[in-house]
């Protein structure tokens, strides 16, 4: 293992849990020692166990001393570690920890214990609620939740996923009340506060456009963050109040930005819901993965549609952006690497492409016209002009540090403002600072993921940060956890979007430059999207996969394989 870690394979804390539990376990088997450090990196990545026969070609580094795939799995078969109670387990030949393994079972097993509890059938109000010639996807979608406990509801951005809630909650709401039964209790709830700001806010704008009488048969609706609903238990990050003793009240849960959602959390969530419940989860399969272990929303896709049984709900048609962007971000979904840059090379109605490995100029004609925009509004006080300034443009970037990252981004158009204005920005806050709340405030209702702007008021600067029941004005000095946002991750992008969004694309050798990052940065533009970065980073980017191993698509599936 020695010469794995001098190679960097290993972070110091995978050589330590390796050390401490082969140690614990009595083992002095070096390859098992290693299986175990390559189970710990694993979960660090992002994925919930490793496939110790391909490992090899796929850390890349063949100098180093493996150990001969057959004979490794044997080992490893044979230690200590896999005995009682067991360490580590596998799933065919896939290495587990002992937790995660029972985690991805247990969601298994609860998964499809809810896909046989009772549903209902079809309802009156269908025909009322989803005509066919307005909502044709909509329709069908809706006849899958209504026949189903548990609906997997998928599709790219724009698709009318929020749509298709709102509505389908009046058609169970409807039901309720024509069998006599109580009014629904509904939990909308999603990963993060800003995630169920949005859900709670796109839910009503479309409850709106109901009839009167659909809108009062429905609850007055809130939303929370997962961790609110299930209840996190004071000094834990993975016991919650609801559990499978003590369940969740709902009759109906929905669950949006389901592909942010990792394995434990799921494990969470649903031995919490109760077997007469009914869950609805919501996202973008092609979406970034959960930053924690696990692509469940990927898995339940792959799983579930692979069996007979079970049908997922699937809406293609996208009326958030014109054909063009639409058309780059089905290729780059698909994987046309050719057709994308073909698209990028013809431009068309919403999108540029900047075919440059040193974008400084270009980035600045671009950055600083709206950064004096946003400094303009905030001097004037008008807090609305500048909120609405700041969803005009997103400059979004693969990393936080280096010279592709939003730290170097966010100094370089100070750096330019200064230049523009003749006045050096000696303060964190100055007017026209675009910010991004990085922590949940429950005190101050603010979420991770909230947006806003330094504004000047006659006693000096306040903060106006966008919620989802409008602008909130706070000191500046009440706002602890903040950052700039002239530039922002792609990853803290996920489920917010911009009239008009530049994509930087880092080296081609950066091992965050993925399928599914570009794919989630290039569709949160609705009518623009500018991509920045070299030919060789854009076909990177496309054929560079998010790989992360799971057994759980399989084991819904239906697969069988030997366990221990």
């Amino acid at each position: 293992m020695i010469a794995f870690a001098d190679a960097e394979v290993f972070e110091p804390a995978d050589v330590h849990v390796a050390r401490r539990l082969t140690a614990l376990a009595g083992e002095d088997d070096e390859s098992v020692a290693l299986a175990v450090a390559f189970a710990v990196r694993a979960l660090r990545n992002g994925s919930v166990c490793v496939d110790l026969r391909s490992l090899a070609s796929q850390v890349g580094m063949p100098e180093l001393p493996w150990p001969e795939p057959s004979t490794w799995l044997a080992a490893v078969r044979a230690s200590a570690l896999t005995g009682t109670p067991p360490v580590l387990r596998f799933y065919g030949d896939a290495l587990y920890l002992d937790r995660y393994w029972r985690e991805e079972q247990q969601v298994c097993d609860d998964v499809l214990a809810l896909l046989k509890s009772a549903s209902a059938g079809e309802v009156p109000g269908l025909d009322r609620l989803f005509p066919a010639e307005d909502f044709p996807e909509q329709r069908v979608a809706a006849g899958i939740a209504l026949s189903q406990s548990l609906t997997v509801l998928t599709g790219g951005p724009g698709t009318g996923k929020t749509t298709t809630v709102a509505r389908l909650l009046a058609l169970l709401a409807e039901q309720a009340a024509l069998q006599n039964r109580p009014p629904l209790r509904i939990a909308l709830a999603a990963p993060t506060g800003k995630a169920a700001a949005r859900l709670l806010e796109a839910v009503h704008l479309q409850i709106a456009e109901l009839d009167p009488v659909d809108r009062d048969r429905l609850p007055e609706l809130t939303a929370s963050t997962l961790h609110r609903l299930l209840q996190r238990r004071r000094g834990s990050s993975s016991r919650f109040r609801h559990h499978r003793e003590n369940r969740l009240p709902h009759d109906v849960i929905v669950v949006d930005e389901t592909s942010m959602v990792s394995l434990t959390l799921m494990a969470r969530l649903l031995e919490a819901v109760r077997p007469d419940s009914r869950l609805v989860l919501v996202g973008d399969a092609d979406q970034l993965a959960s930053v924690e272990a696990g692509a469940v929303l990927a898995d339940l896709v792959d799983g579930l549609g692979a069996r007979d049984d079970v049908r997922i709900a699937r809406l293609v048609t996208s009326h958030r952006f014109g054909a063009p962007i639409g058309a780059l971000a089905s290729a780059i979904r698909d994987g046309q690497t050719d057709r994308v840059i073909g698209l990028l090379r013809d431009g068309g109605p919403g999108i540029e492409w900047v075919d440059t490995d040193n974008p400084g100029e270009r980035l600045r004609r671009v950055l600083v016209p709206h950064a004096l925009r946003l400094r303009e509004a905030a001097i004037l006080g008008d807090a609305q002009a500048a909120l609405a300034t700041l969803d005009e443009h997103r400059l979004l970037c693969a990393h936080r540090r280096g010279p592709y990252g939003v730290r170097h981004w966010n100094r370089q158009v100070e750096r330019w403002l200064t230049d523009a204005t003749g006045e050096p920005i000696w303060s964190e806050w100055y007017a026209g600072r675009p910010l991004l709340v990085t922590a949940n405030d429950y005190g101050l209702q603010l979420y991770n993921g909230d947006t806003g702007v330094t504004v000047v008021r006659d006693d000096g600067l306040a903060a106006v940060v966008g919620a989802g029941s409008g602008p909130v004005e706070f000191s500046t000095s009440r706002l602890a956890d903040v950052e700039t946002v002239h530039a922002m991750t792609i990853h803290k992008s996920q489920g917010s979007q911009a009239q008009e969004v530049t994509v930087l694309l880092p080296d081609e050798e950066s091992r965050l430059l993925t399928r599914e990052l570009f794919y989630t940065a290039v569709t949160r533009a609705k009518q623009t999207v500018r991509v920045v970065g070299s030919e060789a980073a854009v076909r990177a980017a496309i054929e560079r996969r998010v790989v992360r191993a799971s057994g759980l698509g399989a084991r819904l599936a239906g697969s069988r394989r030997d366990q221990a």
